[in-house]
């Protein structure tokens, strides 16, 4: 019996690990790239690495994870056990079906068909505003920077010619 009971600790202690495990892997990423917080070349680097690998490491713990929690429902738990068993498959789901979507396009909201203004009547824009500007063709547009730090992208054209312009 307590053989029993070791391996049931066991395997509690090994879903919750598995469970915490994904979503620290999906997480550190979302944690690490922020707008408007500065990042080092080995928090890029983590991130990039952890991001392109998060849908093959959640999809093998999920696995992993259902294994070991249908182990923990048979037989049959007590009542009070399957809060623990239902939250942890729902943090390894959550985990597994975040890992394939790009957070980083929530975070940054591309500016598409934006509308302009003579600089004259742009109210919001203060003259000491630093700007991104693009001339083409005799055409000019531009673009607080501050605006640009939120939306990073602008998706346009300028004298017929279509645009990406990015901060």
């Amino acid at each position: 019996m307590t053989g029993s009971r070791s391996g049931r600790w066991t395997s509690w202690v090994l879903a919750t690990v598995l469970a915490g495990g994904m979503l620290g892997w999906i997480a550190v990423p979302a944690l690490l790239i922020q707008p408007f917080k500065a990042q080092t070349p080995f928090a890029v680097a983590l991130s990039y690495e952890l991001r392109r690998t998060a849908p093959v490491v959640t999809l093998i713990g999920a696995a992993l994870l259902l294994l070991v929690l249908g182990g923990l429902a048979w037989p049959r738990p007590r009542w009070w056990q399957w809060v623990p068993l239902v939250l942890l498959a729902a943090i390894g789901g959550v985990s597994t079906w975040f890992a394939r979507q790009n957070h980083f396009e929530w975070m940054f909201h591309p500016l598409r068909d934006p509308t302009y203004a003579p600089a004259s009547l742009a109210r919001f824009v203060d003259d000491r505003d630093m700007v991104t500007a693009v001339e083409i063709g005799g055409d000019a547009v531009a673009w607080p920077v501050r605006q640009m730090a939120y939306h990073h992208v602008v998706n346009t054209t300028v004298g017929d010619i279509p645009i990406v312009d990015t901060y």
